[in-house]
């Protein structure tokens, strides 16, 4: 079964933002430690260098729409952020990771950025479950899979567990 229904470089659109693929001279140039005049001023943070390094050490890691992608900022047109669907799906679930800059934290981008990505992996015939895992000692992560949609299903005294299902269609 493909996994991908749509074409490499798919943007995924939201009111505010533009869910961007990484190309391979953003990527070197996060891990190179270089600036872009697209970046927001305080962008990459230390997410976007980790998960910048994780594709450029994964070939295929640009080889699907799904994966992973860049939050940039349609009024602006900055990179604020990042947003990953950790790809190859594994028993039918993929996991998902977001960050954004400081400097546009709190605005509501978070939620609005995981919301999209995840019913956009949930479009993969390859999928049914897309989750997430989050510390409770970061509130404000807890609240961004909540206001995705994502609700919590299970977990243990450091870290909760989100998620989202396709529902299984019924019979008449």
């Amino acid at each position: 079964m493909s996994s991908s229904l749509f074409p490499i470089g798919t943007d995924l659109t939201t009111d505010r933002l533009v869910l961007r693929v990484w190309s391979t001279d953003e990527i070197a140039a996060v891990v190179g430690d270089q600036r872009s005049a697209h970046w927001a001023e305080d962008f990459p943070a230390e997410g976007d260098r980790v998960i910048a390094g994780v594709i450029a050490d994964l070939p295929d890691a640009l080889s699907t729409a799904y994966g992973h992608r860049q939050i940039v900022e349609r009024a602006s047109g900055l990179v604020v952020g990042s947003i990953s669907a950790l790809w190859p799906p594994h028993e039918g679930a993929v996991e998902i990771g977001y960050g954004v800059v400081p400097s546009r934290r709190g605005l509501g981008y978070a939620p609005e950025a995981t919301r999209a990505l995840v019913a956009y992996a949930l479009t993969s015939p390859d999928v049914h479950t897309v989750y997430a895992d989050v510390e409770l000692s970061n509130p404000a992560s807890v609240r961004v899979l909540e206001k995705a949609g994502l609700r919590r299903w299970s977990g243990d005294a450091t870290t909760a567990r989100f998620r989202t299902v396709v529902p299984e269609p019924r019979l008449p």
